[in-house]
């Protein structure tokens, strides 16, 4: 299992309310933002590739930068 994490611009619980119907319809994975980390940290597990997660996270709205 892929664990991937990406810099975002997910700010609240309100931000992670709103990206997660779109994170969710990833198959195979599981997620979590980490607000209390300056970065926002987006932590995806699973079979998914960078690019499907940042074009998922953009189609919400938000942005996601891997590091």
């Amino acid at each position: 299992m892929k664990e991937l994490n990406f810099k975002t611009n997910i700010k609240c619980g309100a931000c992670e309310t709103a990206v997660k119907p779109h994170l969710d319809k990833l198959d195979n994975t599981s997620w979590q933002v980490d607000l209390k980390h300056p970065d926002r940290i987006l932590t995806v597990k699973g079979e998914t590739d960078i690019h499907r997660v940042i074009k998922t996270i953009e189609g919400a709205g938000y942005t996601a930068e891997p590091i």
